[in-house]
């Protein structure tokens, strides 16, 4: 009955502090099952339909917005079919992603559809001005379009837009955000991020609460990168892909260097100038038609910039990493290490791996069961996208120095993606900025932890250069330093433990102090080029023995 209540007095506090912003999710399932368009476009329009307790107001708000995309969404393989319906009928109403650039020959601005494929209809300034988003990457849009064929203007289109009303957020008081989040607890603000994104609280352990929470950290930072690897099913790249505008997946894994940072012929930057988040489905299959991919990759990582010709590139948006792991990872770490399913270009890259801010741990959440999909209130997609975007602009990097030293086993990038990591979950869970020193310590331990995983892996690639692993803090008033641990093995051991690799040798021996040491002799094969005239010596004497 308690649990009960809980459900109402959330739901019935989002409604108050956030009416208008909220939409009940079973509601978003239900027709998301049968219409194919973005979650953001479909819960936008159940916000402005279904904003209401009441279940007949629910229910025919549901019949609406199944009717509005039954009738005007456009199908890009009904694209002639709308186009000849706006001629025939003089005027008709589409649902479709609109683009907008500068004619600056011509001083006009012309608009190209997503899915309908006009380009070049001529759209006006008014618009422009009132939702910049359409030059910036464009908007899911509600427009009426009419027809006009003038024989004297054979170049311009005889399509054009005679009223248009974004269906995403054209913009976002981020202060109602900073307002609302005063009126919930820490624990029911982080039910309200994970309803939002379709999960169920309730149903999920803790640690699996903070690991769906880390998935939207490289929403809210700016260079952020995260690796995710673990069993199928668990909904690794589900955020990337159907909750945030902002972020694009590639799946499959094989891109350029053009496509993905700057095309030297048409000089324009890539996805990573143009997304929030650039997310590679399925890791095993990461491959670069480039030399030069890799290469360009690790320096983006670590600078957010790129060298491009003369020029040097800088651009904002984080990468993810997301693949499954095909044997239990007790298995793996005997055997290889966490970071073995990456393609062999990259499995033993020690320098690319160091790159990583956070390992998060994908076989600690479980494989997705319909229980765990919420029927409750929760943001708008589109909404809390605006509001993780917005998020960007803002930093609590140094959220940690009023309380905290880091301790002296993290170097420079250990420091670095540490405090990244505490940014990202600061700007999520206390977004103005109201928080105590407990709040602090909870996710910095959490941060230590996911680096530590990725410092424990380089230990076990690089050998002795990673050594330093045993992750502590320290508090400022009184100089106590506390360590932190990571589940899997590994870390308490000079020797990291399993199969090491064939020609490296560990033992122990005096140093030139004459301290007792131990110490790592690798040996490697390399091909040597001999001579055809020292290969045919070689088997004269070999004959002349036998």
């Amino acid at each position: 009955m308690e649990s009960i209540d809980k459900e109402i007095s959330l739901n019935t506090k989002l409604n108050t502090h956030f009416a208008g912003r909220v939409v009940r999710k079973d509601l978003t399932k239900k027709i998301k099952e049968g219409a194919n368009v973005p979650v953001y476009v479909l819960e936008y329009l159940l916000g402005m339909y279904c904003a209401t307790d009441d279940e007949d107001s629910i229910n025919e708000g549901v019949e609406r917005v199944k009717k509005i995309l039954s009738n005007n969404f456009v199908r890009p393989d009904e694209a002639e079919k709308i186009k000849s319906k706006i001629r025939e009928l003089g005027q008709y109403t589409v649902i479709d992603k609109l683009t907008v650039k500068l004619n600056e020959k011509k001083d006009f601005y012309e608009a190209e559809f997503s899915n309908l494929g006009l380009k070049g209809v001529a759209i006006a300034s008014h618009y422009v001005k009132e939702f910049e988003k359409l030059l910036a990457g464009g908007i899911w849009c509600i427009l009426k379009m009419n027809y006009f064929y003038d024989e004297e203007v054979r170049d311009a289109s005889p399509f054009n837009i005679s009223n248009l009303t974004p269906v995403q957020m054209p913009n976002l008081d981020i202060e109602e955000i900073f307002n609302g989040r005063r009126q919930f607890t820490k624990e029911e603000w982080i039910d309200v991020l994970l309803r939002s994104i379709g999960m169920e609280p309730t149903q999920l352990e803790n640690n699996v609460k903070w690991h769906l929470l880390a998935r939207m950290i490289p929403l809210v930072e700016n260079n952020y990168n995260l690796c995710e690897l673990g069993p199928r099913g668990t909904g690794k790249s589900h955020i990337y892909k159907e909750i945030s505008p902002n972020s694009i997946l590639i799946s499959g894994g094989q891109t350029t260097v053009a496509n993905l940072f700057y095309n030297m012929a048409s000089k324009k930057v890539g996805l990573v100038g143009l997304w929030d988040v650039v997310a590679f489905d399925e890791v095993a299959g990461i491959t670069f038609k480039d030399k030069d991919g890799i290469q360009i990759m690790k320096d983006y990582m670590a600078s957010g910039s790129f060298a491009r010709g003369r020029e040097e590139k800088n651009a904002s948006a984080s990468m993810v990493f997301v693949g499954n792991i095909n044997q239990s990872v007790d298995v793996l770490l005997k055997t290889s290490h966490l970071f073995d399913p990456f393609p062999e270009a990259m499995a033993y890259d020690s320098a690319f791996f160091d790159r990583m801010h956070y390992y998060l741990p994908g076989w600690e959440i479980p494989k997705y069961r319909p229980e765990f999909f919420t029927n409750e209130y929760g943001f708008i997609t589109d909404y809390i996208a605006e509001f993780f975007r917005e998020m960007r602009k803002r930093s609590f990097s140094d959220a940690i120095d009023k309380y905290f030293n880091l301790g002296n086993n993290l170097n420079q990038r250990d420091v670095i993606a540490v405090r990244k990591t505490v940014s990202g979950l600061v700007k999520l869970l206390y977004p103005n900025g109201e928080y105590t020193k407990e709040d602090i310590e909870e996710i910095l331990r959490y941060a230590l932890v996911g680096r530590r995983r990725v410092k424990e892996q380089l230990k076990k690639i690089g050998g002795m250069e990673f050594y330093d692993v045993h992750f502590s803090y320290i508090h400022k008033e009184n100089f106590e330093e506390e360590f932190v641990s990571v589940p899997e093995q590994g870390g308490g051991k000079l020797i990291p433990e399993g199969m090491g690799k064939p020609g490296h040798i560990y033992l122990v021996g005096h140093g030139e102090t004459g301290m007792i040491g131990v110490f790592k002799i690798e040996t490697e094969v390399v091909p040597v080029q001999v001579s055809l005239r020292e290969r045919d010596l070689a088997l004269i004497e070999r004959l002349r023995k036998a």
